[in-house]
């Protein structure tokens, strides 16, 4: 894989979903000027980051990775909502591409994987209200 390759893909990837570099940094948790390195070839994200970006873009490393994937860019890439903290959102972009999970939620929505995600982390008795809220809005669908 050269550099310059994944530098191109990192560039287009955030242009194609409007970001700008300060919002990709915080999500990553570095500074604007590291990330400005990752997209000028300059240095090379760590693992960790690459599954960050992974998660920001909503396609797997392997992807990023391998530049398998074609971007068309009148097409909308569904990504997380941008209204989260980057510390929360670090962690469920952590979550979902872990290798574990992954697999798991492979074919979800991003608002399937976060409904799953924030569900995972509340009680039992939390989960079994929501459901029920759920079923009785599910009636009422139009």
């Amino acid at each position: 894989m050269k550099d310059t390759q994944l530098s191109v893909r990192l560039k287009e990837l955030r242009k194609v979903n409007n970001y700008t570099q300060d919002y990709v940094a915080s999500v990553l948790g570095v500074i604007r000027q590291t990330y400005s390195h990752y997209e000028t070839g300059k240095r090379t994200p760590s693992t960790e980051t690459l599954y960050k970006l992974a998660g920001l873009y909503n396609i797997s490393v392997s992807d990023l990775i391998q530049l398998t994937i074609t971007l068309d860019k009148d097409e909308y890439y569904d990504a997380p909502v941008v209204s989260q903290t980057s510390e929360e959102l670090s962690a469920y972009l952590e979550y979902f591409n872990n290798p574990c999970n992954h697999r798991k939620y492979l074919y979800n929505t991003s608002t399937e994987k976060e409904l799953l995600y924030y569900f995972e982390q509340i009680s039992d008795h939390d989960k079994r209200e929501i459901i029920e809220f759920t079923k009785i809005k599910a009636r009422h669908a139009d």
